[in-house]
């Protein structure tokens, strides 16, 4: 990699990692409460139903936390299982793939995480602790066996995961929270999609036939771990840039 594609990137990562990115961003939701208990689980959520347009999934994330924030927060209201009566069950689809049904078997998986850990994040550091070795991606991946809504197999990119992983573990960030310290930055993966795939192709990052897998996102990680040393993921912003300064 060249030195100036090596600039650019930095460039464009520090233009668009501000608060400003959230605006229009599934990221908004990391600040819609104050407690991280309840900032884990909305960001699970909303990470899981980000894809497609944003101006069809942001309201279905919205829809979620009125109903949640009539009950106190999504905290008590996926522990005390009070989404069983507030929201829809039955086939009929909430958000493309995924019908009423779907979402009410994620929303018991999470509640049967809070049962066995206090939060989210403590349940799954002590995955961690458990089993150092394997992905965190992973881990999180195998803990949804029932829910069709979150990515799983050894060949998935894991966009999803690795977008709320990117929230939660990266430190020193106005968009990032770095919530879960207990993980290491340096071992996320690039949340990768096909914009960000397109324009890693076009940087010669990786090759042009590259598929969305997980081959091609730990390829382009390490690719960026050149640029940003122990925080490849910071390329997300630089790679995203790329495609809004084109616009």
């Amino acid at each position: 990699m060249n030195e100036k594609t090596k600039e650019h990137l930095v460039l464009l990562a520090d233009k668009y990692e501000t608060i400003s990115f959230c605006d229009d961003d599934p990221s908004q939701f990391l600040r819609h409460y104050k407690k991280a208990s309840d900032t884990e689980l909305i960001s699970f959520i909303a990470a899981m139903l980000s894809f497609g347009s944003r101006k069809q999934f942001i309201p279905k994330i919205n829809f979620i936390t009125e109903l949640a924030d009539s009950r106190g927060g999504i905290f008590l209201w996926i522990k005390n299982e009070f989404f069983k009566n507030d929201f829809r069950c039955g086939s009929e689809k909430f958000y493309r793939f995924y019908s009423f049904d779907d979402m009410q078997i994620l929303f018991s998986e999470l509640s049967q995480i809070l049962k066995s850990e206090k939060t989210l994040g403590e349940y799954f550091k002590i995955k961690h602790e458990e089993s150092p070795l394997i992905p965190l991606c992973d881990l999180i991946s195998l803990e949804f066996q029932k829910s069709k809504i979150v990515p799983k197999g050894k060949t998935s990119a894991k966009k999803r995961i690795n977008m709320f992983l990117r929230w939660m573990v990266r430190k020193n960030s106005s968009v990032d929270l770095g919530l879960w310290q207990w993980y290491n930055q340096k071992n996320l993966l690039i949340p990768l999609d096909v914009h960000v795939m397109e324009e890693a192709v076009k940087l010669n990052l990786i090759d042009a036939d590259s598929k969305p897998n997980r081959k091609t996102a730990e390829k382009l990680t390490n690719a960026m771990n050149e640029i940003f040393p122990d925080d490849p993921v910071r390329a997300d912003f630089a790679l995203f840039g790329l495609g809004v300064d084109k616009k």
